[in-house]
Formats: C-alpha cells, structure tokens, sequence
C-alpha cells in the first residue's frame, strides 16, 4: 500500500510539474523588470526600526482620466497624493509572494504640480509576529506612459527621528501584534505630503534594486504579485462615552463630539474612554500648546480585577470601578505649538482608552481625539427575521467578532496575535460564505496556506508568520478548508490548483499510520482544542498507552472521506479509491479501538479510561457511529458531564456532530457560553470558555451562530459543490414565526416559516438556475429555481 501511495505521488510530481512549465510559457510576457527601484534612506542598513517619509512633485499639463500605479513597502505605507491618503499596504504576505497594490491615482491629481508622497515604517526587530519582512523600502511604479512618477534616485526620502517604539503592554503574556509608538513632536517631520512643502533639506533616496514581479530567475528579495484585495475599510467613528476623569471636571459632550479640552499648567490628569464595543481603528489625537507635556494613549480590550495580585484576570467588561488598566500603549511629547496631530502608523483595538497627560508650564488642550475604523470591507448581505431579540444579540455580537477578525487575512486575535491559524480560518471562512457572500479573504487565506507548506507535505499552523510553527492538525483540517470552499463556493478550479497540498498532507501522515490505520507519535504540536481535563496537554487531546489518540486518527479518517469526494470529482480517481479504501481500513479501527458498548461512547484512547465530548462529535461526523447508537451517543455528549467539555471553539464540530444525530430542533439551547458571554459584558466573543482568565476577547471562531442560524435554524445548506443545489432542512424548536435570507453565488435563498393553526406555512425562493429539496421530518419535496409556497 505505502509503495503504491509513493509511486503514485511521484506520477502527480510530474503531472504538476508539465502543468507548471505549460503554465509559464503560456505568461513570459508578465516576467518583465518594473522601471521602478525599490527606494530606501540613503546609508541607511534598513535593518533597525525607523519611519521614513518619501517626496516626489511632477507637473501635469492636464488632468488625466486614468493613473494607474503599482505599489509596495517593507514593513509597510501610507500613500498620499496632493495631502490626501489613498492608499494603505501592502497586504500582508510572504517574501515569495509579496504583495503589490494598484491604485488609481487620477481623481486625486491636478493640472499643474503634483506631490506622491509616502509613510513608510519599519517595526524591523519589534514586528509583529505576522509581518513578514527583509528591510526598509518603497517603490512605486506608473503604468503609463508617463514614467517620471517611478521610485528612483529622483524621490526625496528622510528619516523621522521622533520616532521609538513601546513593545510592552503592562503584563506578561503571549503578544506579538507589533509595537506602540513614543513620539517627540519637536522632531517630527510636520506637513510634508503637501505640494507646498519645502522638500530642498531633504537628501535623495537611494536605489536597492528594480522591482520584480514572482516568476524571474533573478527575482531575489520581493517576489512582486498584484494582491488580490480590494482596500481596507476606513470610517470616521466617534469614541461616545467618558467613563471616569482624575484630574479635571470635563464637559458632557466630550469625547462623543468635537468639544476641546483644556488641562491647566502643571497639572496631571486622567481620562478613561469607552468606546461601548471592541474596535479595530486608527487613533486619531489632536492637540495644542502644552510645551514639554507628556500624553500616554493606552488601549485595553477590558480592565483587570487586580494585575499585581491576580494577574491578567477579568471580570465583567462593563465595570470600571476598582480596576487595573493596562495594555498597548502610545506616548507623546508635546513641542508646545498650535493645532499638532498624531495618527497611528497602523490600527489598534481597543474597547477602553485611557489618556494621561501631565502638562508642565504650559496648559495644553486636547483639539480632539477619534478612531477610524477599519477592516476588509465585509458587507452583511443576511437577514434574520425575529422577535427573539437575544438570537438578535448574538448574531450582531458575532458579525462584529468575525470583522474585527478579518483584516489583510483572518486573524485568532486584533489585539495579541493578528495571526491567521489554519483552525480559526475554516469557521471564520465559512462566515463570510454565509454571511456576506465574498469569498476573496477566504481565497487569500487557502493561497497563504497552500504557499506555507513545508518539504514534509504539512502547512504551517499559521501563515503568514515570521517564525514557523507547525499544528500537524490544522493540515488535516486545511483539507477541510479545501472541502467547505468546494461545497459553498462555484469554483473548483481553484481547489483543484491546490489537491497537490492535500496529497502531500495525507502523504505526511501516512507516514505514521500502523498497520492498522491508527496513527501512533503524530509529530509536532497535535492541537485539538483549548480543552482542560485529565490528559489533555497544551490544547493536544491524550494519547494512550501505545502512543495512539482516537480525535487524531477521527480527524485522519474525515481528512481521507473529504480528500476523496474532491479527487473523485476534480482530480484523480485512483487517488479517490485508495482515500476510500485507507478511510474504510481506519473507520474499523475506530470502531475497534476506542468503541465502549457499555459506555455507548468512544474513548479517547484504546486503553478506555478517558473521555471527550470531542472524539464522540467527530465519530458522529466521520460516519464511525452506527445509526442505532447515534442518538444514545448525543445523549451522552450532552448529559454526560464526566466528558471532556469542548471549549466555545470546538462546540462548533459538536454541534454540527448533534445536529447530525437529530437533535437540531435544540440548538438554540446550547448557546449558554454566548449568553455567558454577553452577561459579562463581551460585545465580541473570547477565546476561551473561560471568561475570566481567558486572553484574548475577540476570537473569531467562536462566531459559529452566524453560520448556524442559516445552516441549521433557516435550513439554507449546499447540497452539491459549488452550491449548485439547495438544502433546506430547518430546525425552528420553539420559533413559530421566522425567516430570513443569505447570500448564494446565483443570487439570493430566503426561507419564512409561519406556524398558523396547526399548520406550517412555508415560503422558500431559490436564485434562478438553481434547485433544491424541502426536508421537512419524514417529507423530500422537490424545490424549483424561484418561489416555493407549502402549507404542511
């Protein structure tokens, strides 16, 4: 078998590689040298951290209809026109894949001059975890034929020395999303993006080398590729409320409104802000006068109970009184004149903000201060139609968790990681299917993944990431990835380009499969769940005495069921029946291994002396359970209180895992951790079932109801890949008077459910083009493309 799984992925090499060599004679055309350099500080290692500002004016003899310009950055820019802010990047990467925007540039240009300037920063050794990086630099390349905007020795560059950074949060804990920013006003470099500023001091800059587009034999360093995301969000949002001052007596209106404040000389006060929700924005502080003054802006996600004595813990999120603020922090130093300004470099997130200033001789007055929020610029394309205001709540609440969440790529946290793990990345996908309807973050994600793979045949855990990290599970649930976007979105194409990551992964653990099918020794770091029970270790599930797992080998086994639908379809029918018959080979073992009759429950181990509600919910999806034991097995997961509890994460392969054993009709009864969520005063979702000690209080996947309400409550499922045909199989429990809609690739599906004197009224529309089937109880009635009306 190990032989014909070897040959076989041998005869894929080379059927890939032809594939690969068709595919570059077929664009030589797009392996060109830009005209561009990449520009950097002259004698500058580009190597320490540091903010750079580039200058560049020309003189157009009319307006133009069309500019386009390509343009990239290491770590990062701003990019302005005539003083006005256009574009932001690069999106997030890798130096194989470096990404480039395309911006046009004509509805902010002129006749006469015009001045492109640019922010460029490195965070270099202070970086976040997920900014992947070689050294400074910038370049910018016009499409027309009007080369004179082109990065070279022509642009002016300086560096900012009013800035340092400020990586310490306040307390000890995993945080890598990059450093806070200590500015002296009296340095910085003030007004330069407009046409009118006196560029004459400033030194020319100086070239690296010319861009190169991925694909050049000599395309060391950036390998340039057009990003495939459109701009992140950007809105002007107010922070509404002032909870607590220390200090001086403050106006009502501040800071909801524009309403100046002025902190007398030799004074220092305190300001506690609550924006009433978790954001992701710029900050924006303006301010006067104060000569010498020092103002510190922290960000909190929450207050802590007490730091010194307890540590990192929290309670209720609304509460103020008596607590310990801490978190990410900017500081400035005011040089005294009138009307100066600071913006963040990048994004913070933030519920509470708190701002110290302690003048000198000197009053200094806040002008203002406000967030821009941003995003990926998701737009909630659903509707949920219900008196039932607490599904209300937790749809709104996880809509907000799930965009804060999503940025350049999906992220676990904003606040601590901003870093897009392969296990957080398939429900926060499946979100955006449901919910909005695009699919290119999702696209973006499954590229990030497909390039992060290793010589082994594993993806990284995460991608991008500056240090590697391997979770060998989240590979078998990148198959997973795979499979959901082949299910809800019309593409196969695209995962056919990525079967050869699937073979490689199930190659990668073949490796360690007995003779019986079971993995024995799974390398790395065999995540499951932030679970914590007896023989659970650092989120990896217990192994038993012979080194096997049941939740590996289930999660082998949906790997293999997955891996073969997508071959037998869009790849290798061969391939399709060996993942059968290895599939086939491992479900007996299971059944075998780990099976308790008495119990009617699966072990975690062969040695049957623990226990989990995880490996009882994947045997139910991996089709392991038989129907006669199905509903005793969901029972049990739910009563059984001796279980290992799966954490807010894991409760989203649970519930599917129950709803599949019949018991969907109560699914809005097992929400009680969300409740328990917005009773502490969350307004997104922790990482943790835990609320007190839990880190971070915005994870992502812990927004699976936004899936569920449609998949389940609604019904509204992808019965074919590509969703090309429609489920409807609702589970309403109590609701008598629902419905509500989604997003579909040919459209729209909405579903109204009315219960009228022992009868059920039932109206569906399908997108044209498309059918379906109404499952209702013991009932399979034929849907047609448009509307469907039933009285049952």
């Amino acid at each position: 078998m190990k032989t014909f799984f070897a040959s076989t992925l041998l005869i894929l090499s080379l059927l890939l590689t032809n594939s690969v060599h068709a595919q570059s004679a077929g664009n030589t055309a797009v392996y060109k040298e830009w005209p561009a350099y990449w520009i950097a500080a002259p004698n500058d290692a580009g190597t320490e951290y540091g903010v750079y500002h580039f200058r560049k004016s020309i003189n157009l003899t009319a307006k133009p209809a069309t500019y386009i310009v390509r343009v990239s950055a290491d770590n990062r820019y701003k990019l302005y026109v005539n003083g006005v802010l256009v574009s932001l990047g690069p999106a997030r990467g890798d130096t194989y894949y470096w990404n480039y925007e395309t911006i046009d540039l004509a509805p902010y240009l002129t006749t006469g001059k015009n001045t492109i300037s640019a922010t460029v920063w490195n965070d270099a050794q202070y970086r976040p975890e997920a900014q992947i990086t070689l050294k400074t630099a910038f370049i910018l390349q016009g499409d027309s034929t009007n080369e004179e905007i082109n990065t070279n020795k022509t642009w002016k560059c300086i560096r900012d020395s009013a800035y340092k950074p400020n990586n310490w949060i306040g307390y000890y804990t995993y945080y890598v999303a990059g450093p806070g920013e200590i500015v002296d006003m009296n340095k910085t470099v003030k007004g330069f993006t407009a046409t009118d500023f006196d560029d004459s001091a400033w030194p020319y800059a100086a070239n690296i080398d010319h861009g190169r587009p991925k694909g050049m034999s000599d395309a060391f360093g950036w390998m340039l590729v057009p990003s495939s995301l459109p701009q992140m969000e950007r809105t002007y949002q107010r922070i509404p409320v002032l909870r607590k001052a220390d200090g001086i007596s403050v106006p009502p209106s501040f800071p909801g409104t524009k309403t100046p404040l002025t902190i007398p000389a030799n004074t220092t006060v305190t300001l506690l802000l609550d924006q009433t929700y978790l954001t992701n924005a710029y900050l924006t502080f303006n301010f006067s006068k104060g000569k010498d003054a020092g103002i510190s802006i922290s960000y909190a996600e929450s207050l802590f109970d007490n730091l010194s004595k307890y540590g990192p813990i929290k309670s209720n999120r609304n509460e103020i009184d008596g607590k310990d603020f801490a978190g990410r922090k900017d500081s400035l130093l005011s040089d005294g004149s009138a009307n100066q300004t600071f913006t963040t470099l990048y994004w913070r997130t933030w519920r509470y903000i708190q701002v110290r200033v302690q003048t000198k001789n000197d009053p200094l007055t806040i002008d203002d201060i406000y967030g821009t929020f941003t995003g990926y610029p998701f737009k909630n394309n659903t509707i949920f139609n219900t008196d039932n205001t607490e599904i209300t709540k937790i749809l709104e609440t996880g809509w907000r968790t799930a965009r804060l969440d999503a940025i350049e790529t999906y992220m676990d946290c904003p606040y601590y990681e901003q870093l897009q793990y392969i296990g957080d990345t398939r429900i926060q996908a499946m979100v955006s299917y449901y919910n909005s309807g695009d699919d290119r973050l999702a696209r973006n994600a499954i590229n990030l993944m497909d390039h992060s793979r290793i010589a082994e045949g594993l993806t990284l855990s995460r991608h991008p990431s500056f240090s590697p990290q391997i979770i060998s599970t989240f590979s078998l649930w990148y198959i997973g990835v795979l499979y959901d976007y082949w299910m809800y979105r019309p593409d196969s194409n695209f995962v056919k380009g990525k079967l050869a990551g699937e073979r490689a992964v199930l190659d990668f653990f073949s490796k360690y499969q007995q003779a019986d099918g079971s993995l024995k020794n799974t390398p790395y770091w065999t995540f499951v769940d932030w679970a914590n029970a007896k023989g659970w270790r650092s989120g990896m599930p217990p192994t038993g005495s012979k080194g096997n797992s049941s939740i590996l080998d289930l999660q082998l086994l949906m790997a293999f069921q997955q891996a073969a639908k997508l071959e037998a379809k869009i790849g290798l029918p061969y391939l399709a029946d060996l993942y059968t018959k290895k599939a086939a080979q491992l479900k007996q073992t299971i059944q075998t291994k780990y099976w308790n009759v008495t119990k009617k429950l699966y072990a975690d181990t062969e040695d049957k002396d623990l226990y989990s509600q995880h490996a009882n919910s994947l045997a139910i999806l991996a089709d392991v359970a038989k129907a006669e034991d199905m509903a005793a097995i969901s029972k049990n997961i739910l009563t059984d209180t001796s279980l290992t509890q799966c954490t807010i994460y894991f409760k989203y392969y649970m519930h599917l895992a129950l709803i599949k054993g019949g018991l969907g009709n109560d699914y809005i009864n097992w929400l009680d951790i969300w409740r328990d969520n917005l009773k502490m005063g969350l307004t997104t979702w922790a990482e943790q079932s835990d609320l007190q000690h839990t880190r971070s209080d915005c994870h992502a996947w812990g927004a699976s109801p936004n899936i569920e309400f449609f998949r389940t409550v609604l019904g509204i499922d992808s019965y074919a890949p590509g969703f090309g045909k429609i489920k409807i199989e609702p589970h309403l429990g109590t609701l008598k008077n629902v419905s509500g809609e989604i997003p579909h690739p040919n459209g729209k599906v909405a579903v109204s459910y009315t219960l009228d004197k022992d009868k059920w009224k039932i109206k569906i529309s399908l997108p044209q083009k498309t059918t379906g089937i109404l499952v209702w109880k013991d009932k399979r009635l034929v849907l047609k493309a448009g509307e469907n009306s039933f009285v049952i």
